[in-house]
């Protein structure tokens, strides 16, 4: 049995198990969810390491500067574009099936704006003063920085910087040795993170606010289905269905974790069996997992046009494109921020003059919304590396298909 089968049985036994404990939340908290806690520990403990290890090795690989600057303004690219798509898609959805309408707000909803960082700071907060204190804060953004900077500059003093270059792909290797023994007890941690999320947010809380639900769902659906598929298809004249088939597992996990940092491990050894090299999947993935946040701004367009409807706000084109232009921007700004799809929330909302207590009308389903908006994320991720590798004539499709067949 493959570990997607495993990680698919696992989730569907958490959720039964979860509508199961309902009535009871506290035996789930208090003797299941550790054990997720564990399983999420164990993958924040090799995060930090792979990505140094692995980005090092993905620039060194590269193999000139040139290309560094090729693939990644290729990436940037497409992870800007296919973000514009997402907020383009969620607002269509919004407008079509009138997501607001016939909900009464609460008149005590109250909520509080987080503090958006301002684009200088943000600028100057993605290189590190202290890269020890970067790994140790666990600040990805500033640790891919100085990964990239340390990448380049082992390729420039050429043979002098042999044997570091080496040290760095001997602890990735490393990792990645770690990061398949701990991928072993994904089912259990799946089910024990799931579990205490059903049994908490049961129906109940979720009814009011299903037909959000539903629409942000259906447009991570769609996003992937029509966006991802025609991009792989296109670009990277590759199988959707077998994307699909190969990148299951980590939707399953980022699906019941809603982190995609700790998918990260997953996602690269989905990208792998697809055929994308190391030095591709090393460069665009942990790069993906900070900056790329498809999911998370078609969330922003659908929640958007929600408050506006239930306040009796009618928005216009131009705000509408306002919301794309900002939610497209706010995925790179807010990067490495902590709570950044609130963040993103609240800078959608005040570009076009929405009120912020809307956000508290968000806030009971946020988790919810977050598992959808996460798997979009690491989809796009991987998608972007398959395409990537396709446009530089890496990509190992004959690999792709024994692997594909062998699962």
């Amino acid at each position: 049995m493959g570990l997607s089968t495993k990680i698919l049985i696992a989730l569907i036994i958490g959720i039964l198990a979860g509508v199961f404990l309902q009535g009871s939340p506290d035996i789930a908290d208090t003797y299941i969810k550790p054990f997720g806690t564990l399983f999420l520990n164990l993958i924040k403990l090799i995060v930090v390491p792979l990505v140094l290890a692995s980005l090092v090795v993905g620039t060194t690989g590269l193999g000139d500067v040139k290309k560094i600057g090729r693939v990644g303004g290729k990436t940037l690219a497409y992870y800007l574009l296919t973000t514009a798509f997402a907020v383009i898609i969620g607002l269509i959805l919004a407008n079509v099936l009138n997501v607001g309408a016939g909900y009464s707000i609460p008149v005590d909803a109250v909520a509080e704006a987080k503090e958006m960082p301002k684009f200088v700071d943000t600028l100057l907060n993605i290189i590190p003063t202290n890269p020890l204190k970067a790994l140790v804060d666990g600040n990805m953004l500033q640790i891919i920085v100085f990964a990239l900077m340390l990448g380049g500059s082992i390729m420039a003093i050429g043979e002098k910087g042999a044997s570091l270059q080496r040290g760095f792909e001997s602890l990735a290797e490393a990792m990645y040795k770690m990061t398949g023994a701990i991928m072993n007890f994904a089912p259990y941690g799946v089910f024990a993170l799931i579990t205490p999320v059903v049994a908490v947010n049961g129906p109940k809380i979720l009814l009011p606010l299903l037909k959000v639900i539903v629409i942000v769902y259906l447009g991570c659906l769609l996003h992937m289905l029509i966006v991802y598929s025609g991009t792989l298809k296109i670009l990277g004249k590759f199988s959707p269905i077998k994307f699909f088939k190969s990148v299951a597992p980590a939707q399953i996990f980022a699906f019941t974790t809603a982190s995609s940092s700790a998918t990260l491990p997953i996602n690269m050894k989905c990208a792998e069996s697809m055929g994308v090299p190391n030095s591709i999947s090393s460069f665009v993935l942990p790069l993906g997992a900070t900056i790329n946040m498809d999911g998370t701004a078609l969330y922003q367009g659908v929640c958007a046009f929600f408050i506006a409807q239930v306040y009796g706000i009618n928005l216009t084109i131009a705000q509408q494109f306002t919301i794309v232009l900002t939610a497209t921007l706010a995925s790179i700004g807010t990067a490495g921020v902590p709570g950044a799809g609130l963040i993103m929330l609240t800078m959608v909302l005040q570009s076009v003059g929405l009120p912020l207590e809307g956000l508290a009308l968000i806030a009971g389903i946020d988790r919810v919304l977050d598992m959808a908006r996460t798997t979009v994320n690491i989809t796009g991720d991987t998608a972007c590396s398959v395409i990537i590798a396709a446009s530089e004539n890496e990509l190992n499709k004959e690999a792709a298909v024994n692997r594909s067949a062998s699962m």
